[in-house]
């Protein structure tokens, strides 16, 4: 009777001890399915969360893209009215030169203005004079000065040159500075040379 008890209690021993064992195992897989499933799931939300990014930086530069668009179509049309400028222009300059050399009887020689050539001349000398001083003057009044009374006589001289624009930038630039630095004189210097260069 004993015997039979103890074989019973083994039985239900080893029978606990194996459904343990397999509750055990099924934990194991259980955690592991679990781990491996939150991985996958953080993986896909910064995956997720990288797009999102992309999306909105897309949008972003489609919105920017949109806001050029009226300055483009600005741009354009101001192409086309200088386009069309352009045109008149050069139809007046041939009806004039047409009319300039049907006008005028064949074989006289053209007078040259030698007004103008003294002029440019002048102009030349005073931004030359102008270009030496530069480097002797340290009062950034001073230059600003010389180069307001050289556009006047620049102007006053040709009524009206395409550096005269670039003389004012310099103004300008002077205006903002309050000293005459080194790095000053020779941008100054530089500027000169091409307005020499471009009378």
């Amino acid at each position: 009777m004993n015997d039979t008890r103890d074989t019973n209690q083994e039985e239900i021993a080893d029978a606990v001890k194996t459904i343990n064992e397999k509750i055990q195992d099924f934990t194991s897989i259980l955690q592991k399915f679990g781990l491996d499933l939150i991985t996958k799931l953080g993986k896909t939300e910064s995956r997720l969360n990288i797009l999102s990014d992309k999306i909105d930086n897309l949008s972003k530069a489609t919105i920017d893209v949109k806001s050029f668009s009226p300055q483009l179509s600005k741009i354009i049309d101001n192409q086309k009215i200088i386009e069309s400028e352009l045109d008149l222009i050069k139809s007046l300059m041939q009806q004039s030169s047409s009319s300039l050399s049907s006008s005028k009887p064949q074989g006289e020689p053209i007078k040259r203005d030698e007004s103008i050539t003294k002029s440019r001349m002048s102009i030349e000398e005073q931004l030359n004079l102008l270009k030496n001083e530069v480097e002797s003057i340290d009062d950034i009044e001073t230059i600003r000065k010389k180069l307001i009374s050289m556009k006047e006589t620049i102007f006053e001289i040709t009524g009206g040159h395409r550096i005269l624009y670039e003389i004012s930038q310099a103004i300008t630039i002077l205006n903002n500075e309050n000293t005459f630095s080194n790095d000053l004189k020779i941008q100054i210097k530089e500027k000169i040379g091409f307005w020499i260069n471009k009378l």
